[in-house]
């Protein structure tokens, strides 16, 4: 890439080399692009652009730095570049990509997509927090606006207090959803009042204004194919880490989402660590950081459309349900689907797919091979059944973020060892549901083992009921067993919280030769006192040490 940076670009703008250089690599069929070294600069005025349905992200027209779109044995060699982003950009894009490897680098923005400040006062309704210099604000009309020095504005959502010294998610801290900007007002400058009647906090402490959208992730993988992303340093991004979709085989190897170093920021990244919706083949996460990231360290799991109606004894008109979902295509001919009660989560019929019409973002119309299931009705939900992603994910260290560590929700094989989970919800979470996020789940072979579990569920009651749980919507859970074949065993459990297990729906679980040490981390508060709490199962074998 030194081929195309004149001497002011690497500190002004050096996207329109990075432009020229792929153009160059596609029109030569080129197997690496070596970047400089050093530190990149890169705006988004001269990057690619196109409109995106990125799963579980928002969907808009999207500016995107490296568009690695059609990519085949490629390799983009970082050689230890950080790029340094500005505004509303996304640093990667892989689509319908084969053998890309993306290695050496590092990732961060001259303004992050959140905000911090610290609280420095507290009254009835009311808290002073006072802003450093790297977030610039204004009000107006009463109000707190978060913007960067060419006043673009920086949309916030949520509130969520951080423990300054543990720099982590404060004890219980709990979020506080916001429709609106917060009212506020310039008690001096730098220190702004915010007031909303239920406002808590502790003086000292960071209190984070969490991004409204998640435009821009790192990574995203849209139909991809043998993708390893190794050796790099995330420090921030406006969305996930890395999200993939209808992608197969993936390795993630030293991916370190953390928070820039030196800068004294909270968050790393302002939404899940990685998510992987609809894949196949394999999925490897070896030797990863994941901490302070606003959302989940990752998530597993397929997708759910539900059934407006039945149009004839073979077609079925089905619905995104979910806005998070609203575009995204994973239903083809000749690909086969499973027909799900919503109520209860159990399968009923699998069938071939004829044809699919797609009407728009929200709506499919879907032809099957054979006659659609008698039982078939209004919001029951299909999804694809051909193929699940085995997943090992080994040796990480997952904690101080937001919210959860991993949801599990492949049906192929998982195994999670060796790794570090310090997180203030559930650290392994078994989700799935037809009826709220519609993300599909059902795990059928499970391994957890080697783990060191430290303290986990010091946060919100919302993020998990225990350690290892499961968090399912399933309305009739008395006559579904949802889950299957989970083993948990020669882990570690240091914990103040006695909650160790919390299942239901689950028909198949293994818990022995685990080690459990009393700490006294937190003050525990909470009305339940059982370790292990299972209703509405099977074949549960629990031994204690």
């Amino acid at each position: 890439m030194n081929d195309y940076l004149n001497t002011e670009q690497p500190n002004s703008d050096a996207m329109p080399a990075i432009r020229a250089a792929l153009e160059q690599c596609i029109l030569n069929k080129a197997s690496t692009l070596v970047l400089p070294g050093g530190r990149l600069y890169i705006k988004r005025d001269q990057a690619f652009e196109k409109y995106q349905f990125i799963s579980n992200n928002n969907e808009s027209l999207k500016r995107i730095a490296f568009d690695l779109a059609g990519m085949e044995d490629f390799t983009v060699e970082g050689n230890n570049t950080e790029l340094m982003f500005s505004g509303f950009i996304s640093p990667f894009n892989l689509e319908e990509c084969r053998n890309v490897t993306i290695n050496n680098l590092t990732i961060d923005y001259t303004r992050t997509f959140n905000s911090e400040g610290i609280i420095v006062n507290k009254g009835e309704g009311w808290l002073d927090i006072k802003f450093p210099e790297d977030y610039m604000y204004d009000t107006d009309n009463g109000t707190l606006r978060f913007k960067d020095e060419n006043h673009v504005y920086y949309p916030y959502s949520n509130l969520l207090e951080f423990d300054s010294k543990l720099r982590e998610p404060a004890f219980q801290a709990k979020d506080f959803w916001l429709w609106s900007p917060v009212a506020a007002e310039e008690i001096e400058k730098g220190t702004v009042r915010i007031k909303r009647d239920d406002l808590k906090g502790t003086i000292g402490n960071t209190l984070v204004f969490g991004a409204s959208a998640r435009y821009n992730p790192a990574f995203t993988l849209n139909t991809c194919e043998d993708i390893n992303i190794y050796n790099v340093n995330l420090y921030h991004c406006g969305g996930m880490g890395v999200i993939a979709q209808s992608s197969e085989d993936i390795e993630l190897r030293k991916v370190n989402v953390t928070p820039t170093p030196g800068s004294n920021r909270m968050i790393s990244i302002t939404a899940d660590a990685t998510h992987f919706v609809n894949c196949s083949g394999y999925i490897r996460m070896i030797d990863c950081i994941f901490e302070n990231q606003k959302d989940d360290a990752s998530n597993i799991h397929g997708w759910y459309m539900a059934v407006e109606s039945v149009k004839d004894d073979y077609t079925m008109l089905l619905r995104w349900k979910n806005k998070g979902q609203y575009g995204v295509d994973f239903i083809t001919p000749h690909s086969t689907l499973e027909f799900v009660d919503n109520e209860t989560m159990s399968t009923y019929d699998r069938a071939k797919v004829k044809s699919v019409k797609r009407l728009n973002k929200e709506y499919l119309e879907v032809v099957m091979s054979t006659l659609l299931p008698k039982e078939i009705k209004k919001n029951h939900v299909v999804a694809a059944d051909d193929a699940y992603p085995e997943v090992l994910i080994k040796g990480c260290r997952i904690q101080k973020n937001r919210a959860r560590g991993l949801l599990l929700g492949s049906r192929a094989r998982m195994v999670i060892e060796d790794n570090y989970f310090h997180t203030p919800g559930a650290a392994i979470l078994f989700e799935g549901d037809g009826n709220y996020w519609y993300e599909q789940s059902g795990v059928r072979d499970v391994i957890i083992r080697n783990n060191i579990f430290e303290n986990c569920n010091y946060g919100s009651e919302d993020w998990g009921r225990a350690c290892i749980a499961v968090g399912s919507g399933i309305p009739n859970k008395e006559v579904s067993r949802y889950h299957h074949n989970i083993r948990v065993e020669k882990n570690i459990f240091k914990t103040y919280d006695p909650r160790i297990l919390y299942l239901y729906s689950v028909d198949g679980f293994i818990f022995k030769n685990n080690t459990i040490e009393k700490t006294n981390a937190y003050l525990y508060t909470r009305s339940e006192n059982r370790p292990f709490v299972v209703t509405d199962s099977s074949n549960v074998e629990i031994t204690e040490k």
